[in-house]
């Protein structure tokens, strides 16, 4: 047995540190402001609330759960989720999936799981997102373990074996199911990959060989689908600025702005699916695979799955037309999506403000974003992975 104080640097708050932590964020003037932004006539109502839980399942299932649904709901048409045949109640998954919010693809999924009456996961968050102390508060209320970004070389490898260690200890041990994201940071073209550095990390943990250890973590991948992804704008600039500046690094003020575009933006309907668990599609593979071979099988199947289990819009058919199809689409859409998209597109470019604005390229990057998932599951749909 491991024992908990190891991982006292990474780990969620437990029950005991709720009140406390509680206290902090009710007297954060950041966070009383964003309270409210949001809630501007149950201020006094919310902190009572707040102020009474006792237990991070208090925390989750009588505030989070309603605030992401009320949050969401008022910035989305719809939310729906499939795949729940693919969850059994008894068993702890490693959900990965593609990331196309910093904030709402994992509160989605726990609202999810809580609505549904299952445990919600624990959801790993970079330590480059915890840009304020209420922030860093809130989320390890919300079950979140953080995963240290931007350490040295030399101590990439510690700090790898730690957060695996910990993932391990989580699912195998406390029995509670976590969601990583399936590469570092967002996608910001949305041609979603698993990142083979990823796996080989969450194999690093466990008393057993590479493939039992990550057979034990009972990966199920799962996709998202944002009709609209409020953060393009921001994205198609970031390449634009990157392009033009190759060393052009976000700051904390951008971070900040995408979090906060993400939460409040307007997101279309929204879909969420459960694919298959893996272990039983790697009972056919080859177990004499050496370690990258194995690694490089399993990310393809974690694309794959992902990729068959996108929900399209008229917009992505729009779009993938637009830049590779001509005309494949055209029964998937009438003249008024078209007219509905490019009205999108231009309002969307509108909110770009760079001294030299390039049209041109900015539209072809947020094209990219709504079409390469219709390019991907084309192409894996022609592919027997």
């Amino acid at each position: 047995m491991l024992n908990n104080s190891e991982f006292d640097d990474i780990r969620p708050y437990n029950d005991e540190e709720v009140r406390s932590a509680i206290e902090r964020l009710m007297k954060d003037p950041e966070f009383k402001a964003i309270v409210h932004r949001v809630f501007p006539e149950k201020e006094e109502e919310l902190g009572t609330l707040m102020r009474s839980f006792q237990s991070i399942h208090d925390f989750q299932f009588v505030l989070i759960k309603d605030f992401v649904f009320d949050l969401v709901g008022k910035r989305a048409d719809s939310i729906r989720c499939a795949g729940w045949e693919h969850i059994q109640e008894n068993q702890a998954y490693t959900y990965i999936s593609n990331h196309r919010d910093i904030v709402l693809d994992a509160a989605l999924l726990s609202s999810l799981l809580a609505d549904k009456g299952y445990r919600t996961a624990e959801i790993a968050i970079g330590d480059n997102l915890l840009l304020r102390p209420w922030i860093r508060d809130f989320v390890r209320l919300n079950k979140s373990f953080i995963v240290k970004r931007g350490v040295s070389i030399r101590q990439m490898l510690e700090v790898s074996t730690h957060l695996s260690r910990y993932i391990h200890y989580t699912v195998c041990e406390k029995r509670e199911s976590v969601w990583i994201a399936q590469r570092e940071g967002r996608a910001k073209d949305s041609n979603d990959r698993t990142q083979e550095s990823l796996l080989k990390m969450l194999g690093m943990g466990g008393n057993s060989g590479f493939q039992d250890n990550i057979r034990e973590l009972n990966i199920l991948p799962v996709s998202f689908s944002y009709e609209y992804d409020p953060c393009d704008y921001l994205k198609a600039k970031e390449f634009q600025q990157k392009r033009d500046q190759p060393d052009f690094k976000k700051s904390q003020e951008d971070d900040l702005l995408n979090m906060q575009t993400g939460l409040f933006g307007y997101k279309g309907n929204i879909h969420i699916q459960f694919g298959r668990p893996l272990n039983p599609l790697l009972e056919n593979r080859n177990a004499l695979q050496s370690k990258n071979e194995f690694v490089q099988t399993l990310a393809s199947l974690i694309d794959k799955e992902i990729f068959l289990n996108y929900k399209f819009y008229p917009c992505n058919y729009i779009a993938y037309d637009r830049l590779w199809g001509k005309n494949y689409f055209a029964d998937r859409y009438t003249k008024e999506d078209i007219e509905t998209f490019n009205n999108y597109l231009y309002n969307q470019l509108e909110k770009i403000d760079l001294a030299n604005k390039d049209p041109d390229f900015l539209t072809g990057k947020i094209l990219e974003m709504y079409a390469n998932p219709v390019k991907n599951q084309l192409e894996t749909n022609d592919k027997n992975i």
